[in-house]
């Protein structure tokens, strides 16, 4: 049965379930890397658990291993809360508060600012994500987090909420994060409480979802907006384009580079070892593995992503295929 729209180089429902199987049979058994530990919550992860989904613009949903386990979001959420905060106050002010260049320092660097404006370089960074949610309007933190609540609920399509453990767990460890949003305070890049917008930010970074959950989200941006499943228009095709160019830039930290150059796509990663990535016009990929390395990222979840965009050529720079998962 072949897909129903543009042309794919994963061509068929078979080869994407065969590719599924092979790559989760393939990886299962690595065991490199470490969970979360500076989180004491995330530390407590099951190292074995490893999930693959895939979700076209059709639609169509593909997925293999604990693809309904449910983790946090972590830095996952920062180009989606990113987009809600540009829809709401345009480009011209959000670049007075964030900037839009990647940099290669770590994410929680608390160095990063921009040496004559003082913003953070971008929003995928800890300064530039928690800058961004001091932007998320309402009257206080519970109707402010609602607005992100709702924002995640149309991108997977059913309700959503936050783990309050991993959230308790941010709130007590988060020495650097609070080091940072004094400074941005201190240069009048985010207004009123701190402590705030730093829960908002906890709290976002909390929001539970599994796998497919995140490859609905990706799929959504591949979109162009709108969720495939539900039909929900999420956001504006301009703003799924933003987001998108920000996830290409700067959407894996220090990687950024050699993840443009081994893969090719947007992508966004987060500690508790959620990594998702976008095919323009194609598809949503998401990979969940709690075992990350020391930048940040899922280690399987790497290996994943690197091995499909070389045997299929999804590369925005790619225009050839080429078959066989262990090639």
């Amino acid at each position: 049965m072949p897909l129903k729209t543009r042309e794919c180089s994963l061509k068929n429902l078979e080869q994407i379930e065969k590719t599924l199987k092979d790559l989760y049979s393939k990886y299962l058994p690595c065991l490199d890397g470490h969970t979360a530990d500076y989180i004491p919550e995330l530390a407590k992860a099951d190292i074995n658990q490893f999930a693959i989904a895939i979700v076209t613009v059709d639609g169509e949903i593909f997925k293999i291993g604990d693809s309904n386990k449910n983790f946090t979001l972590q830095s996952v959420s920062k180009p989606f809360v990113y987009g809600l905060a540009l829809e709401t106050h345009g480009r011209e002010l959000m670049l007075t508060k964030v900037g839009v260049e990647p940099t290669g320092d770590a994410f929680n660097s608390i160095i990063e600012l921009e040496k004559q404006s003082h913003r953070p370089y971008n929003p995928m960074i800890n300064s530039g994500a928690i800058a961004v949610s001091s932007l998320i309007n309402g009257e206080n933190l519970t109707n402010r987090l609602q607005h992100i609540l709702n924002l995640f609920e149309n991108y997977v399509g059913h309700s959503v909420s936050v783990d309050e453990n991993v959230f308790l767990s941010e709130k007590k460890t988060a020495h650097r994060n609070r080091a940072i949003a004094n400074l941005l305070k201190h240069f009048d890049i985010i207004e009123g409480d701190i402590e705030e917008s730093l829960d908002l930010y906890f709290k976002q970074c909390s929001i539970l979802v599994n796998t497919v959950d995140l490859a609905l989200i990706a799929a959504t941006l591949a979109n162009g907006g709108v969720q495939p499943v539900t039909g929900v228009k999420v956001l504006e095709s301009d703003s799924a384009r933003d987001i998108l160019s920000l996830m290409f830039t700067c959407g894996m930290y220090d990687s950024a580079g050699e993840w443009a150059y081994s893969v090719g796509l947007p992508a966004k990663s987060g500690v508790s070892g959620g990594l998702l990535a976008v095919v323009p016009g194609k598809m949503g990929i998401a990979v969940y593995s709690p075992l990350i390395d020391d930048r940040g990222h899922s280690v399987r979840a790497m290996k994943v992503f690197k091995d499909l965009a070389r045997v299929y050529d999804l590369s925005v720079f790619s225009s050839g295929v080429r078959d066989g998962v262990n090639k």
